[in-house]
C-alpha cells in the first residue's frame, strides 16, 4: 500500500459504519446509532498505523541524505582522482596547465553532480512528504468529521469506557 493508503481505508470502514447506522425513531436522519465498539477498534487501527506512517517519512529522508553523502563522496573521490593526475603530469608547465583545467573540468563537473543529485533528492523528498501531508490532512479532517457525527449522534458519554486522547 502506498503510504495513507491504509489510514484512507480504515477511515473509509469508519465512514461506512456511520452511513449504515439506523437513525432513532422520530429523527430527520441527523443521528445515527453505531456500534461503539466497532468504531473503538478502527480508531485503535489507526492509532497502530499512523507511526508506520511516520517511519517511512523518516526511512525515505534517511535514503534521501544517504544519497545525497555517496553523492559528496564521490565527487570528493573524482575531485582527489583529478588532482593527483595534475600532479604525476605536473613535469612541464604546458602539461601542468593543461592539467589543471582538466582538473577544474573534472570538478566543475562533480560539482554539478552534486548539485544535479542533491535537487533531485529534495524534490522526491519533498514530492513524498506533500503526499503524505496530505495524506494526514485527508484523515485528520475525516476523524474530526467522524467523532462530529458521533458526538452529534451519541448522548452524554460514559467517560469510564471512552480512550484517553
Amino acid at each position: 500500500m502506498q503510504p495513507g493508503e491504509e489510514i484512507e481505508s480504515l477511515v473509509d470502514e469508519l465512514e461506512q459504519i456511520v452511513n449504515e447506522a439506523k437513525s432513532p425513531l422520530m429523527d430527520n436522519g441527523q443521528k445515527k446509532i453505531v456500534d461503539a465498539q466497532d468504531v473503538y477498534e478502527i480508531l485503535d487501527e489507526i492509532r497502530r498505523v499512523f507511526p508506520q506512517e511516520f517511519q517511512d517519512a523518516r526511512r525515505i529522508i534517511k535514503e534521501e541524505q544517504e544519497t545525497l553523502d555517496r553523492a559528496q563522496q564521490q565527487a570528493s573521490s573524482i575531485i582527489a582522482d583529478a588532482q593527483q593526475q595534475a600532479m604525476i603530469l605536473a613535469g612541464d608547465q604546458e602539461i601542468v596547465r593543461l592539467a589543471q583545467q582538466q582538473a577544474d573540468a573534472v570538478r566543475d563537473q562533480a560539482a554539478q553532480y552534486e548539485r544535479d543529485t542533491r535537487y533531485n533528492a529534495e524534490e522526491y523528498a519533498d514530492t513524498v512528504l506533500a503526499h503524505l501531508e496530505e495524506n494526514l490532512k485527508s484523515l485528520t479532517s475525516s476523524v474530526s468529521r467522524v467523532r462530529q457525527t458521533l458526538d452529534e449522534n451519541s448522548g452524554p458519554r460514559n467517560t469510564t469506557n471512552n480512550v484517553p486522547w
